[in-house]
């Protein structure tokens, strides 16, 4: 079977990766001139499904839990499994109190804790939250190791001009996200930034609660660290606005004060795709299966998306394989 996967971000990857791992002859075609430029690759790369259940519904949890696994197999050393630590300063525990409402999966951890766990956050929390079965991963690392490992596995890619396979298929997934032709989608803008200091280090993702403005830092190689949180209904993808800037910021500072005296190495704006209740979808249309709507939790929910579309294809093949002998059995009869 022969099969073009549409659009080269994490649903793009991991979806080819499933139909190649069962033996489907596999293109990707990305108008994109490389793997660079996705909203997958602004990610915060956090794999954290019971966080994530504080503001998403059951399913993400459901969907997500897994994803940590999918990703260690296919790509081992890639996940860092050390959990996802959240605070909230003196005055917002009533936060810390809310998310752990909304939540499961974790553990209270007073001031000595979070000090072993955290030391360069020693002093300034005295109660969190642990999610010690969640992981994290680099995005662009990840995606990268992924295309090359697929390449290997004989994908073929074909970017930017040379994108123009379109016929010859058995099959096509869609997953090219907000440039998607769906009217229902809508598009959630996320605005990061990438900071680079030596004077602070985590071993996790940390999640600065805050009533107006929250903030997770997600540690990354060579001292820097990926800092966001913005969520902005918007198809826009200017550059990140000086509020933002100013915001996300003000919210690191409050999280360690060595943020004020950090490098701003990058910052970046990636348009995450949203159906309106923010769960995403894998549906069929003739020969066409899409993946979409992976909203904010693509690195989470990718692995289980492209699972169920690679079901899909094969379980169509199979259903027409089966129709078509059918047939031929009651002609013969």
């Amino acid at each position: 079977m022969r099969v073009l996967v549409k659009g080269a971000g994490v649903a793009g990857l991991t979806a080819a990766f499933e139909l190649a791992a069962r033996g489907a002859a596999t293109t990707v075609a990305e108008t994109r001139p490389a793997i660079e430029g996705h909203a997958s690759w602004f990610a915060g790369g956090m794999l954290a499904p019971w966080c994530e259940r504080e503001s998403a519904e059951q399913p993400v949890l459901d969907l997500g839990r897994d994803a940590a696994d999918w990703w260690d197999a296919v790509l081992p050393g890639q996940v860092i499994r050390a959990g996802t630590l959240v605070v909230a300063a003196l005055r917002d525990t009533g936060e810390l109190d809310r998310f752990a409402s909304r939540t499961s999966g974790y553990r209270r951890v007073a001031e000595d804790e979070i000090s072993l766990l955290e030391p360069d956050l020693a002093g300034r929390f005295w109660r969190g939250l642990l999610f010690p079965d969640e992981a994290h991963l680099d995005p662009r690392q990840a995606m990268v190791a992924l295309h090359d490992k697929l390449a290997a596995m004989g994908v073929e890619f074909h970017f930017g001009a040379d994108a123009q396979p379109v016929s010859g298929f058995d099959r096509q997934i869609d997953c090219t996200g907000i440039a998607a032709a769906d009217d229902r989608l809508r598009g959630v803008r996320g605005e990061m930034l990438i900071l680079r200091t030596p004077d602070i280090s985590l071993s996790r993702p940390v999640r600065l609660l805050h009533p107006r403005f929250p903030l997770y830092a997600v540690p990354r190689a060579d001292t820097q660290f990926m800092i966001g949180a913005t969520m902005v209904e918007s198809r826009s993808a200017g550059p990140v606005t000086a509020r933002s800037m100013m915001e996300l910021l003000g919210a690191a500072y409050a999280l360690h004060p060595a943020f004020g005296e950090a490098g701003i190495v990058e910052t970046g704006v990636g348009i995450r795709p949203a159906f309106p209740d923010n769960l995403p979808r894998v549906e069929m249309s003739g020969d066409t299966v899409a993946i979409n709507g992976l909203y904010r939790h693509g690195f989470l929910l990718a692995p289980a998306m492209a699972r169920h579309a690679a079901d899909l294809v094969f379980n169509q093949d199979a259903t027409k394989e089966l129709a078509h002998e059918t047939d031929g059995q009651r002609r013969s009869a």
